[in-house]
């Protein structure tokens, strides 16, 4: 297989708006909408590659018109011209993040949207999914999913919750780190509407400290909770530690690890037992296989994390779960079905995704194809 030369980068500010019945409520504010970045990447063979940057300001701190800068002005100019090996993929992304890493610090889904297109075209080239091209599948390509329910009052908690029992959620995860009474009352009226036969996830979003999580944690004692999501602040890994000791329960860290650098503090601080990753948050498909692979060598379990994809990125998540067994999926679920909750989907073939199933394909690259005349519908005018 002959060496492939990127030609070009195409940025593609969009913004689509969330379904009525799935927009957010968390700690970090309302979602109503998403305003991502699509690129295109086209080489000197014709290949073309997709990407997307999943850009959310109260996230990351990039914003899609901070994503679409640092790309065309920077990254952009330093990978035009880089060679991509069909027979090598690994070390020809290995090098491209070497490259980029060593330009810019951080911007973390700039950098993963020119990652993720570039795996996609090495996958067209060789003619493979990209699963193949990461050690081949470990797991069937039909992926579980469990729902990330918001910060809604209890009415709406109630009816959403016995609305996913029906269409087969076996894990629910309800956003709290709020007012603690109201969590407290909220997650109770999930529990009892679910039973004890389904999963039980709550999620802070860094929004309580040590003290609060504690004690609300303690206070649902009787709900069972089986798992507790990033209950305290970014950085400061003695009080998600201190939380994990205290309370007994399994801690999963996410919104504190986007680099293996972050991963080797919360195993060297026994602060958690899980870790959510995701290619967007990490900067790319092979840095969050890095860290999979390096909690797995600690005995520490991953699972899938997500900022409400479309469908590129989903697929791109769907690949290295594929491929990738430490992202334990069969015990605790992650999110893979960010398409669905939108009211328009971007590409001509968009994943199949029913209930808390995601079903990939086996066509080459991330095996999407976006439609760019609906792209442009939803463009953001510079």
């Amino acid at each position: 297989m002959a060496i492939i030369r990127i030609k070009s980068i195409e940025t593609h500010p969009v913004r689509v708006p969330l379904k009525p019945a799935y927009r957010m409520i968390s700690a970090l504010g309302r979602h109503d909408e998403s305003r991502f970045v699509l690129l295109k990447l086209l080489t000197d063979t014709g290949l073309e590659g997709a990407g997307e940057a999943t850009a959310t300001v109260r996230w990351s701190g990039e914003t899609v018109w901070g994503v679409q800068a640092v790309i065309q002005r920077v990254l952009a100019p330093l990978v035009i011209g880089q060679d991509l090996d069909p027979v090598n993929p690994l070390e020809s992304i290995r090098e491209l993040d070497r490259r980029m890493d060593a330009l810019v610090q951080h911007n973390w889904f700039a950098k993963s949207a020119i990652e993720m297109a570039c795996w996609d075209v090495l996958g067209k080239a060789a003619n493979k999914p990209v699963y193949e091209l990461l050690g081949g599948a470990c797991r069937p390509l039909a992926i579980p999913s469990r729902f990330s329910m918001g910060a809604y009052d209890i009415a709406r908690a109630r009816a959403r919750a016995a609305e996913l029992v029906a269409q087969g959620f076996s894990t629910v995860k309800v956003k709290v780190g709020g007012k603690p009474e109201d969590d407290i009352a909220r997650v109770r009226a999930v529990r009892e509407v679910i039973g004890f036969d389904r999963k039980l996830v709550i999620d802070a979003n860094c929004g309580w400290d040590a003290d609060t999580a504690i004690r609300c944690i303690r206070e649902l004692k009787g709900c069972r909770i089986d798992l507790v999501e990033q209950p305290t602040p970014d950085g400061d890994y003695e009080q998600i530690a201190r939380v994990r000791r205290e309370c007994g329960l399994a801690m999963m860290a996410d919104d504190m690890c986007f680099n293996l650098v972050h991963a080797k503090e919360l195993i060297r601080n026994q602060a958690c037992d899980l870790i959510s990753v995701y290619p967007g948050k990490n900067g790319g498909i092979r840095k969050s296989r890095e860290i999979v692979l390096f909690a797995e060598q600690h005995g520490v379990g991953c699972t899938i994390g997500s900022n409400l994809e479309f469908d590129i990125a989903t697929a791109a998540m769907g690949h290295l779960i594929a491929a990738t067994r430490n992202l334990r999926v069969e015990e605790w679920p992650g999110d893979i079905h960010g398409p669905v909750y939108y009211e328009t989907r971007l590409v001509k073939d968009p994943l199949a995704i029913e209930g808390p199933i995601t079903r990939l394909t086996d066509r080459p690259g991330l095996g999407v194809d976006v439609d760019w005349e609906i792209v442009k519908e939803f463009s953001i005018l510079q």
